[in-house]
Order: C-alpha cells, then sequence, then structure tokens
C-alpha cells in the first residue's frame, strides 16, 4: 500500500532535483564577455579544449589569455582569441606572484562546486581560485563578479550587487579564518561609533581632513561619500590589471602603508591614507592637536613618530569614534589599568586618552 506513496515521492525529488539543475543550467549560460565571438571565435573551445568541462585547476585554463603576451599570441594563433581593439588583456599571473597576493597560484583544486561560503568548517582548506570571485560564463568588462552568488536575503542567497558583498564571502565569518585575521564584516558594522564608509556614509557629519571630492555627506553631485575595498586593495600599478590579485605593498594595498613604529613621516610612507585625507591638515593639527608629534616625533627629544595604525583601525572601532582602536603591541595600559579614549565636545574634536604608549603615562589626558 506504500509503494505508490513511496514512487510518488522518488518522482517529486527527481522533479525537483532536475528542476535545480536545470536553473543551475540557465544560471551558467554563456552570456557575458567569454560569449562574445568578436573575442572568443571559437566560443567555449576557448576555455574546454576537447570540450572537457573539468580542469584540474580552472587557473590554467584562464591564464592562456589572462597570463603574458606569450600566453595570449599562442591562443590567437590556433584561432581561440582575436586580440586588438576588442578587449584589451592584463598579465594577472604576473600579480598573482607578487608577494602580496591571492593563493591563487598556490592552492588549486580546493573550490568545490555548490559549496558555502563563508565556510562553515574549521579545517575547510583555504583557496582564492578563478570562479571563487568570477562566473567566467557571465562576467564582462566592468561587472568582474557578475553572476557570483552571495547576497543574503533573509534566508535566501541572491546574486552579489556590492563589491563587499564578494569580499565577505571569505573575510567575514569563516570558521577557517587564519590566525591573527579578523570578522571584515563586523569592523565596517554600520552600528560601531565609527567606520570607512563601505556600507554606508560614516558617522562624523564632517571630516576636516578629506580632500575633495571626497566629503562625509554628500552635498553635491560630484562628492565621494562611500567607498569600495577596491579603493584600498588592489594592485600597486595603476597600469596593472584591476581588482585585489596582487601587489607589492603589504595587504595587498594600491599604496604604501607604513604599519611598524619609529619609522620617519612622509608622503610615501602613508601614501594609501593621503590619496583621501590632506596631509598639510593633518601635519597642521586640523583634526587633533598631537597628529604631527604622533606621526612625526619629536625631533629634540629624539623620539620617533608612530604610524597611523597605532591609534586607528583603517575598517572601523567598535568602541570609539574617529576609527580609534589602539594597536596594542604598541599601546598598553596605564598604571590603572585603562586603555580608553573618551570624546568630548564633538563639535571642538577634543577628548582624553588612559593608556601608556612609548613609556608616557596617559591618565585621562586631556587635549
Amino acid at each position: 500500500m506504500k509503494r505508490p506513496y513511496l514512487s510518488l515521492l522518488l518522482f517529486l525529488t527527481c522533479l525537483l532535483v532536475a528542476q535545480g539543475t536545470f536553473a543551475a543550467v540557465q544560471r551558467s549560460k554563456l552570456q557575458g564577455s567569454h560569449g562574445d565571438k568578436e573575442l572568443l571565435p571559437r566560443s567555449c573551445q576557448a576555455c574546454h579544449p576537447g570540450m572537457s568541462f573539468f580542469n584540474n585547476g580552472e587557473e590554467n585554463s584562464c591564464i592562456k589569455c589572462h597570463g603574458t603576451n606569450n600566453d595570449r599570441n599562442r591562443m590567437s594563433a590556433s584561432k581561440h582569441l582575436r586580440v586588438g581593439g576588442v578587449a584589451t588583456l592584463k598579465d594577472i599571473t604576473a600579480e598573482l606572484r607578487k608577494p602580496y597576493r591571492h593563493p591563487v597560484l598556490e592552492v588549486r583544486g580546493a573550490h568545490r562546486f555548490g559549496e558555502i561560503l563563508p565556510e562553515e568548517v574549521i579545517n575547510a582548506a583555504r583557496h582564492s581560485e578563478c570562479v571563487d570571485c568570477h562566473d567566467p560564463h557571465v562576467t564582462q568588462q566592468g561587472r568582474p563578479f557578475a553572476g557570483m552568488q552571495g547576497r543574503r536575503v533573509g534566508n535566501l542567497i541572491a546574486e552579489i550587487v556590492n563589491e563587499y558583498e564578494l569580499c565577505f564571502k571569505c573575510h567575514s565569518t569563516s570558521a577557517n579564518l587564519p590566525q591573527g585575521s579578523t570578522n571584515k564584516a563586523e569592523e565596517f558594522r554600520t552600528t560601531n561609533p565609527s567606520f570607512h564608509p563601505l556600507l554606508a556614509e560614516g558617522k562624523q557629519a564632517f571630516v576636516v581632513s578629506l580632500k575633495a571630492p571626497y566629503a562625509a555627506r554628500k552635498n553635491n553631485s560630484n562628492d565621494i561619500t562611500m567607498i569600495s575595498c577596491s579603493d584600498c586593495h588592489g594592485s600597486d600599478d595603476k597600469n596593472g590589471p584591476k581588482g585585489p590579485h596582487g601587489s607589492k605593498f603589504r595587504g595587498l594595498l594600491n599604496y604604501n602603508y607604513q604599519q611598524e613604529d619609529g619609522r620617519a613621516e612622509s608622503d610615501y610612507a602613508y601614501a594609501l591614507c593621503y590619496q583621501c585625507h590632506d596631509r598639510s591638515s593633518i601635519l597642521n593639527n586640523e583634526s587633533f592637536p598631537f597628529h604631527s608629534l604622533h606621526i612625526q616625533g619629536n625631533r629634540a627629544s629624539g623620539q620617533a613618530g608612530t604610524s597611523c595604525m597605532t591609534c586607528h583601525d583603517a575598517h572601523g572601532s567598535s568602541s570609539s569614534p574617529y576609527l580609534i582602536r589602539f594597536n596594542e603591541i604598541i599601546v598598553r595600559p596605564n598604571a590603572e589599568y585603562k586603555l580608553k579614549y573618551e570624546q568630548i565636545e564633538v563639535s571642538a574634536r577634543h577628548g582624553k586618552c588612559s593608556l601608556n604608549c612609548h613609556g608616557v603615562e596617559h591618565k585621562e589626558r586631556a587635549y
């Protein structure tokens, strides 16, 4: 008597699986830049030689066009790629060999079809393969992560719209975050007292050091009040391929950012910060009476300056305004075991610190 019900259940299950498979095929339909026959005359065969759909690391296929000029010339000679006039392709493999990079060339074959990100398994292999950030069937110039799934809408996972949603797939709540890594989504949380304006405009309505067209609030159409991850993270080569593939600067940054203590201040040392924040404003103490003293040091006493990172977290602070979160390798609690910044008179940008830094005791030292 139960067999008809079991057969019906089996039929419905197969139907749902088939529908899911069909939906996946529909989503992966070749429609982006790789579907442009002016660029790839032989279409699928350019990436799937012999129509083999399973490669031991898809990077081997990608770098045939996105590698060196020699790689592209070989693809052009075989009539799989038409270069010149249609698209400008650059050497991404050179970026992936820089000192700071996503480990695309080191970790291969770890990506799993249908994998859940952020990772829920603590011992899962950390990986960053091409298909972790790009859907080759949909991606197109100007929309590098088109077709990628990962934006949570209620209980559903939708297509990514904002760049940070892609980054958060690996750099937020992943159970396998490397030691020393932090949850970036928490650092940028809009309920924090301060954060760089990635998800929303910042908490402070006016930031005196910002250079035009950057502004804390959008008053004119040209004002830039929001940033993206790639405004700070990406190639150090301005003529190189876009995106956070690799950089010569620590942290996979676009510009140099001196993070060690005791180094001389210069336009180059904090080039990353000075892209948006006016150096002369900082050194003239327009936003903080002792900015210059902190980052340049005191030549008379021989005290060297310290990094912006000593007092500020470039992503956000869960405890203080103005991105203040002390680097506890350098800044320690004072004799009363206090390590704290307190804001006073918001409009006047005054505050007080309780801490010990470079042997100098701060006991609610006000400014």
